[in-house]
C-alpha cells in the first residue's frame, strides 16, 4: 500500500467472490469501497481470484496456487463466500471447497478471526433474545484459527473403522501470538478481557491460561478474567452485554461466535476479520447461502461491514470504516434492506441495498 504526505491511500485488493451469493455480494461490497475512496480520495485496483466449488469445477482445487500469489501480493483480501450442495450432498467428493478455506487459512497464516458482535439501534426486536437482554451489547470475539484440534497430528481412523482420533496441539508461541493481539484489542476498546478454555480438563487450555496469566502485568490497564467455555457459552445468552473482547481457541472460538451471532438477530449484519502473517481476509459469516444465488435476494450488509473492517484493520484508516458503518445504519433506518430484514415495507433487491448505501456515503460530504 502507497501512502502519499496527504495520507491518501492506492491500496491493492484480492477479490475472492468465491461461492452462491459470494458474486453478489461481492459486487455490492466494491460499490462502497470505490465510493470511500472517491469520498476520501484514495484509489485502490483489484485482481479476481477463484476459491471453493467454482475453484474445484474449474481446476480441480479449491485453493490454487494462482489464487494465493494473487492474495500474497494484495494490501488484503476481500472474500465472499463459499460451499456448494454439489460437494456437502456427495459424501464421496475427495476434493470439497472447505478444504480450500483450512489450505488458505494456512497458507496466508490466517491466525487470528475478529467477530465483532454488536446490535444495531432499532434492529433489537430481531434477536430471538428479549430486547432489553441484547440492547447494549457491543463485544468482540477473537478465535485462534491456524492451530488446535483442525489442524493437529495426527488424526484418523483404525483400520476397523471403529476407533477414530483427533489431537489438539498449541504451541507457547501460536497462544502468545493471539493473546497480544486480544489485550491490545482491549485495550483499544473497553479494557475488558476474557479469556476462555477449558483448564479443567484439557492441557493445552492449562498452557493457554498459564500462558495469559504470565502475560497479564505487561497489561496492567486490561481486567483480565478466565471464563471455562460451559460457562462462557451460557454467559453469551444470559448477559451479552457483559463482554468486551472474547478470546479462546480454535474449536471452542468455532462454535462460541456461532452461538454469538443470535445476539445481533441477523446473520446478514455480521462482518469478520481474519488477521495473517502474510495478509489479512475480510468476510461475512453468513456462508454462500446456494438458495438465493442468482436471484439478487441476498443481504449485502455483512459483506459492505466487511469492508469497513477492511480500512480499520488493513489500512488504519478508522474514520473510513466508520463512514461505512454510519451508512449501514443510515440504511436500516430507512428501512433500505432486503427481504430478511423488511417489515411490512418493500423489500430492496441486493443491489439496490449496495446503490444505496454508496449513494449515502457519496453524499455524506453534503448533508
Amino acid at each position: 500500500m502507497k501512502l502519499n504526505k496527504d495520507k491518501k491511500m492506492n491500496f491493492k485488493l484480492a477479490v475472492l467472490a468465491g461461492d452462491g451469493i459470494g458474486p453478489e455480494i461481492m459486487a455490492q461490497a466494491l460499490k462502497v469501497v470505490q465510493a470511500v475512496c472517491t469520498r476520501f480520495g484514495h484509489e485502490f485496483s483489484c485482481e479476481e481470484a477463484l476459491v471453493g466449488a467454482c475453484a474445484i469445477d474449474a481446476v480441480g482445487d479449491p485453493y490454487p496456487k494462482e489464487t494465493h500469489h494473487t492474495c500474497l501480493n494484495a494490501d488484503a483480501v476481500l472474500f465472499g463466500a463459499l460451499g456448494s450442495p454439489k460437494y456437502d450432498n456427495n459424501p464421496n467428493a475427495k476434493v470439497r471447497p472447505e478444504q480450500g478455506l483450512l489450505k488458505m487459512r494456512k497458507s496466508l497464516g490466517l491466525y487470528a478471526n475478529l467477530r465483532p458482535v454488536s446490535v444495531f439501534e432499532g434492529m433489537e426486536h430481531h434477536s430471538p433474545l428479549k430486547e432489553e437482554r441484547v440492547r447494549g451489547a457491543d463485544f468482540m470475539c477473537v478465535r485462534e484459527l491456524t492451530s488446535g484440534l483442525y489442524f493437529g497430528k495426527p488424526q484418523g481412523r483404525s483400520e476397523d473403522g471403529n476407533t477414530a482420533y483427533d489431537t489438539c496441539i498449541y504451541t507457547r508461541e501460536e497462544i502468545e501470538r493471539i493473546l497480544k493481539l486480544a489485550f491490545e484489542l482491549a485495550q483499544s476498546r473497553r479494557k475488558k478481557l476474557t479469556v476462555v478454555d477449558k483448564a479443567n480438563v484439557l492441557a493445552t487450555s492449562r498452557l493457554w491460561r498459564q500462558v495469559a496469566q504470565e502475560m497479564e502485568p505487561r497489561y496492567a490497564d486490561v481486567e483480565t478474567e478466565y471464563m471455562f467455555v460451559d460457562n462462557a457459552a451460557m454467559k453469551l445468552i444470559q448477559n451479552p452485554t457483559h463482554f468486551d473482547v472474547l478470546v479462546t481457541e480454535n474449536l471452542f472460538g468455532d462454535i462460541l461466535t456461532d452461538e454469538a451471532s443470535v445476539v445481533s438477530g441477523s446473520l446478514g449484519l455480521l462482518p469478520s476479520a481474519s488477521i495473517g502473517v502474510h495478509t489479512s481476509l475480510f468476510e461475512p459469516i453468513h456462508g454462500s447461502y446456494p438458495q438465493a444465488a442468482g436471484k439478487n435476494i441476498a443481504n449485502p450488509l455483512a459483506m459492505i461491514l466487511s469492508t469497513a473492517m477492511l480500512f480499520e484493520y488493513a489500512l488504519d484508516a478508522p474514520e473510513e470504516g466508520r463512514c461505512i458503518r454510519e451508512a449501514v445504519q443510515a440504511s436500516l433506518e430507512a428501512k433500505v434492506v432486503t427481504e430478511d430484514l423488511a417489515e411490512g415495507t418493500p423489500a430492496y433487491s441486493t443491489s439496490d441495498v449496495g446503490d444505496w448505501v454508496a449513494r449515502w456515503i457519496a453524499k455524506k460530504e453534503e448533508r
